[in-house]
């Protein structure tokens, strides 16, 4: 049997190398994928502290061969949905292992415990940069922004738009009870993460929670961008429609990350609301001061006037819900941007 100082070094010693390499593989997508050094920075000053106290009295307790933890395993381990569920689990990852580090360390050595509790309040706010960076950076990318709408065939529709190239797309369900609108949110996120775009859900917060979405989309009459960002934290992305510059103007100052500009054409997914136009295109391009998507009416046969007036991002949806081929559509469509 194994005394219990033997074995409180060996829990030390496992979760400060389990804390160091989670921290790794997050600083190496700062540095490579981000390509931001001050992030990376922070990462490896981390990784630094953590073996300040890896002593040799920690590093010859390990007892790699009788350890029974390395035969265990789960499905989860085995693949990731998305480079977000890569960084959130070992961001999960580092965090358990300081909380465990900061706890046993109280037998061991006071200020090491302190210094862990320390440092897994800087990996909380680590996190919450991050992973809200990381959707900016492919909100910042995306042209084509798919809304969707009940159609024969749903998901499949979507999939082919997701082959076709498309990098974001918001779940809309106007009629459709809230069970249901859960089940397939959450089925769409999981679609959407698999092929690398950013998943939204269309005027409901609490959903878009419980799905864990990427961000939401909020009408003139929804709920206040302040309270939605509550809900769902600073790193989701929220977006708002506006018709006009005034609702331009009041959006910006709420603090959405993207704007919706239209209805540029009329629709019908938008009945009784009148055309916004070309005019008002021409003024987001002048004054957004975020990413904004030309919609309303748009689809292969008038997307060049919208591109020529100045929009380099458009959403649609009946263009590609109800296209014969949705990712050859999509590509047609996101060659026209």
């Amino acid at each position: 049997m194994i005394n219990q100082k033997t074995a409180i070094y060996r829990i030390l010693d496992a979760n400060l190398d389990r804390a160091r390499e989670g921290l790794r593989i997050i600083e190496e997508w700062c540095r490579f994928g981000l390509n931001d050094g001050d992030t990376a920075s922070v990462c490896k000053e981390m990784r630094q502290d953590l073996a300040s106290w890896h002593s040799d009295d920690l590093r010859t307790s390990r007892d790699t061969p009788n350890d029974p933890g390395t035969q265990l395993s789960h499905p989860q381990e085995e693949g990731r949905e998305s480079l977000e569920a890569l960084l959130q689990a070992n961001f999960c990852r580092v965090q358990e292992a300081l909380r465990v580090l900061e706890e046993y360390a109280k037998l061991y050595n006071g200020e090491f415990a302190s210094g862990m509790k320390q440092l897994r309040y800087q990996v909380y706010s680590l996190e919450s940069k991050l992973i809200g960076k990381s959707r900016q950076q492919l909100l910042s990318k995306v042209s084509l922004y798919l809304v969707t709408m009940p159609v024969d065939n749903f998901f499949g529709v979507v999939e082919s738009a997701l082959k076709g190239g498309l990098k974001i797309v918001q779940y809309r369900h106007k009629d459709q009870d809230d069970l249901i609108k859960l089940k397939e949110a959450y089925k769409l996120k999981q679609l959407c993460h698999q092929y690398g775009a950013l998943f939204i859900v269309n005027d409901r917060p609490d959903i878009a929670l419980a799905v864990n979405a990427d961000g939401v989309h909020l009408g003139q009459t929804d709920m206040p961008v302040g309270l939605a960002r509550q809900i769902l934290g600073q790193n989701k992305i929220i977006g708002k429609s506006t018709t006009n510059p005034q609702e331009m103007a009041k959006a910006l100052g709420e603090g959405v990350d993207y704007i919706g500009v239209g209805p540029v054409y009329e629709t019908p997914t938008k009945a009784g609301k009148k055309a916004s136009g070309l005019e008002y295109v021409r003024y987001a391009k002048a004054n957004a001061t975020v990413p904004w998507f030309a919609i309303g009416g748009i689809d292969e046969t008038n997307i060049s006037d919208v591109a020529k007036a100045g929009a380099t991002r458009t959403a649609v949806v009946r263009a590609i819900m109800e296209a014969e081929n949705p990712m050859i559509m999509t590509q047609n469509l996101l060659s026209q941007l």
